[in-house]
């Protein structure tokens, strides 16, 4: 994908807003006027990746609640292209503005302001108020659920991800794959490796390539272009996707991808939007596989049936809140402990997760 997915920003704007949270506000929103719904994406809807998860959401809207959903493409993350793009709708009787990127969010929270009327919904933002809610979703749950299918998958007992830029929404997926993978077998190792970009092809080939050279036979991406698991495909190396089922990149060779459900959250929301009954969550709506808004995709043919047995029981105890991906113990990267048996990191500590755990071989940037 072109946008900016997860920029640095965030991280620190949520860790921010989650240390300071104590409970959701009285906020209520009334529509007024026919639903009228409007997507805004920052490059092309069928982008392979980011933008196409959503996209999926928003037919979902369209079909499910048989309502008007128009939409925009390629409004890069500028204040002033954004406003001029939500204006118009607004004068066109537009009223539910979902907004798909990170450099949507302070414009769109400007815009909220400016009308009142108006409910906005903001991907992977961190603004939010009366008639704005901002959403993410626990996506270190399927990346724990990945880590057991390639646990089971290494021979070599070296597996790779590769990944953007070291913010906490990526930072809690590899480390999240590194305990899956490691409650299986405790003497697995992960290399992970920073392409410090969100979408190069090209790259991402080249930094794939490189982590098989290491001697890993399991990869996986945590990125949206499909050229790892076309190096996978190549080497017959067992492979893992993210936001779509990517099994069509490597049909032979893909395990499973961590996929979005987005419609789990954008249907039932638009729905509450739409029937009176919405009430912004003050820090956003952060939902993960207890209400379907992550997945795993169906499983390639080299996954066996035990394999699948025993992730669908990880599964459910992450469903009944019985088994969190980041309950202790774990130590850190250095062998420091990082949780106590019997605890577990809270939201606040994930957002903010700068580091990696025991397990796993790489480099962590110092913060800038």
């Amino acid at each position: 994908m072109t946008d900016t997915k997860f920029p640095k920003a965030r991280a620190a704007c949520l860790a921010a807003a989650m240390s300071l949270l104590a409970s959701s506000t009285a906020w209520g929103f009334t529509l007024e006027g026919p639903p009228k719904v409007a997507f805004i994406y920052g490059s092309a809807a069928l982008d392979g990746g980011w933008n196409e998860a959503l996209e999926a959401g928003r037919k979902a809207v369209e079909e499910q609640l048989q309502i008007e959903v128009a939409v925009t493409e390629n409004i890069p993350e500028e204040a002033t292209k954004l406003r001029a793009a939500i204006d118009l709708y607004v004068k066109r009787g537009f009223n539910i503005i979902v907004g798909t990127t990170y450099g949507y969010s302070a414009p769109m929270a400007e815009a909220a302001k400016a009308y009142p009327n108006v409910a906005f919904l903001s991907a992977s933002g961190t603004e939010n108020g009366p008639n704005m809610e901002s959403f993410y979703a626990r996506t270190y749950q399927g990346w724990y659920l990945a880590g057991i299918a390639a646990a089971q998958a290494t021979k070599t007992k070296k597996i790779g991800i590769l990944a953007g830029f070291p913010v906490g929404v990526v930072n809690w997926d590899i480390n999240s794959f590194a305990l899956g993978a490691r409650s299986v077998d405790p003497d697995i190792e992960t290399i992970a490796v920073f392409t410090n970009s969100w979408w190069d092809p090209v790259k991402e080939g080249q930094v794939a390539q490189a982590i098989l050279d290491q001697k890993a036979d399991v990869l996986a991406t945590n990125l949206s272009a499909t050229s790892p698991l076309d190096v996978a495909e190549k080497a017959g190396t067992p492979s893992f996707g993210f936001q779509l089922d990517m099994s069509h990149a490597a049909p032979k060779t893909i395990q499973t991808s961590v996929v979005f459900r987005w419609e789990k959250y954008l249907v039932p929301t638009i729905k509450e939007i739409i029937d009176g009954s919405w009430k912004p969550e003050e820090y956003g709506a952060f939902e993960g596989m207890d209400k379907g808004v992550i997945d795993l995709a169906p499983f390639g043919p080299g996954v066996s049936d035990e394999t699948k047995a025993k992730i669908e029981a990880a599964k459910q105890q992450i469903i009944a809140g019985t088994l969190d991906p980041f309950q202790g113990p774990i130590n850190k990267q250095d062998g420091s402990v990082l949780v106590e048996a019997g605890s577990k990191l809270d939201d606040g500590a994930l957002w903010s997760m700068d580091y990696f755990v025991e397990g796993i071989t790489g480099t962590m940037p110092a913060k800038q």
